[in-house]
């Protein structure tokens, strides 16, 4: 389907493009959330008409979300979850629970605008893109831990999982050893 956009779309294109899209993506998206118009005669004269003021609307959008981004962007966040000694986590940390962390600090953002494909699922420190616009990203840390005090440790660098690593390498070498009949000593 061919449609007329209304504002920047991601990698599609920008305000006044008229581009070809899946009508599933048009039907569903574009079209309902007022992002663009189907490609006709009356609605090209139309987007001609409004145009001034679909470029202003744009041009607040755009600052209201740089506004935001310099609240938000390089900010950092300590999430304590339960995990297992290896560092999975017993769940994970998806886009709802960025979007509740955030509203807990005083920011508005949607699930939509967290730029996360699958979920967190390790301990450690992640970045997470916000898309504030599609001309303005921000992006905040998560330090994910079991504890504050681990949270420290991460930020400063350590790697809170390592003991545990060697410590499971151990236990499954000296299963397979008794396993195998041998004695611990003889390596």
């Amino acid at each position: 389907m061919k449609v007329i956009l209304l504002e920047r779309i991601g990698k599609h294109g920008t305000l006044g493009e008229t581009i070809r899209v899946r009508d599933g993506f048009a039907r569903n998206y574009l079209l309902p959330q007022g992002k663009a118009l189907r490609a006709t005669k009356e609605n090209q004269a139309r987007f001609d008409r409004e145009r001034a003021a679909l470029e202003v609307r744009n041009a607040e959008r755009k600052s209201s979300a740089e506004q935001v981004k310099v609240g938000l962007d390089q900010r950092s966040f300590v999430v304590v979850r339960q995990a297992a000694e290896t560092g999975q986590l017993y769940g994970s940390v998806a886009a709802r629970d960025i979007v509740d962390i955030l509203a807990a600090a005083g920011e508005t953002i949607t699930r939509s605008q967290v730029d996360i494909n699958t979920p967190i699922k390790n301990l450690g420190v992640h970045n997470v893109e916000i898309v504030l616009h599609a001309d303005v990203r921000a992006t905040i840390t998560l330090n994910i831990a079991r504890s504050e005090e681990e949270a420290l440790r991460q930020a400063k660098g350590e790697d809170v999982t390592a003991g545990a690593r060697e410590d499971t390498f151990v236990r499954e070498v000296g299963s397979v050893l008794d396993d195998e009949g041998m004695d611990r000593e003889e390596l």
